[in-house]
């Protein structure tokens, strides 16, 4: 009966997001259902929803998925050495959004339930999840208003929520091998179980819910601003620094790879185009260099 309410939530949720962005750009969301068929590693099924080449969005995926494995992968159990091995179920939606327009941030947002019962032991369950801002050329307004609708979202269910999940979102969405902050943040928050289930459900549907109130604003005031083909050419280069976080560092796409997930699923958030140049270094004092120097440094936006 639990993950029957988790998954009607998040069904919910995924449709009235794609409805709200479709109604921002205009295209339509191409629906992918699709289900694990017998012997396959997991088994259960899903909903991926794309939107690509929009005249807003170019690439737009949100993702359901519904699944079955016989044991948790190493990526779930970094934190729960006890419940390695154990069979699980794992319900959740994700999405990623990469607008045309450059000064147009991208955003992910993650909200999910994950359930284990290990042989001998007691069953366990936790949620995840949370929102973070991926932005080219950076905007104050834009950094302050998401970050403030992230904590109103989780200051009902303590006032230690906010403060916890936008430093181990910081932590957590950082290239190492960069010493680099992929984004201006958010919150994230992971193996939450603090809060029992009706707790944790609820945070979890207020994360997702605050979604498009924390990102359409942003959206609606940049998606028509004037640009040209240097800010282009940064945008690209910018997201290749997106993919090499989400192939190198991310544990949601580490754990659907490992578990034998659905690759296309997976590998939604890519952007469709992107680039790397060598040893790129913007013009001192530029919009590009502030970038680095002013938004991708951790700091108290709310």
């Amino acid at each position: 009966m639990q993950n029957d309410a988790v998954r009607a939530y998040l069904l919910d949720l995924q449709a009235r997001i794609t409805q709200a962005c479709t109604a921002v750009d205009g295209g339509a969301f191409r629906t992918d259902r699709w289900t694990k068929e017998p012997g396959e590693p997991l088994q259960g099924d899903g909903t991926t929803m794309i939107l690509e080449q929009g005249p807003v969005l170019e690439r737009a995926g949100v993702g359901f998925s519904h699944v079955r494995g016989p044991r948790l992968p190493p990526s779930a159990t970094q934190h729960r050495p006890e419940l390695a091995g154990a069979p699980f179920e794992a319900l959740g939606v994700s999405l990623v959004f990469h607008p045309r327009n450059p000064y147009a941030p991208t955003v992910h947002m993650n909200v999910r339930m994950i359930s284990a019962a290990p042989a001998g032991g007691s069953s366990a369950f936790w949620f995840g999840g949370g929102m973070d801002l991926t932005p080219c050329y950076g905007f104050e307004d834009d950094a302050v208003h998401f970050h403030q609708v992230c904590r109103r979202a989780v200051e009902p269910f303590g006032p230690d929520k906010y403060p916890r999940f936008k430093r181990w979102c910081d932590e957590y969405f950082h290239l190492k091998h960069r010493a680099e902050q992929r984004g201006i943040g958010g919150i994230f928050f992971d193996d939450l179980a603090e809060l029992g289930f009706d707790g944790g459900f609820a945070m979890m549907r207020s994360v997702g819910d605050a979604f498009l109130d924390a990102y359409l604003p942003i959206l609606e005031r940049r998606k028509d601003l004037p640009y040209g083909e240097r800010q282009r050419d940064f945008q690209l280069y910018r997201r290749g620094r997106y993919v090499e976080f989400n192939l190198v560092w991310d544990r949601g796409t580490h754990f659907g790879l490992q578990s034998g997930g659905r690759t296309e699923s997976i590998l939604l958030s890519m952007p469709p185009l992107c680039s790397w140049s060598y040893r790129h270094e913007p013009e001192p004092g530029s919009p590009e260099a502030d970038l680095t120097s002013r938004f991708l440094q951790p700091r108290e936006w709310a």
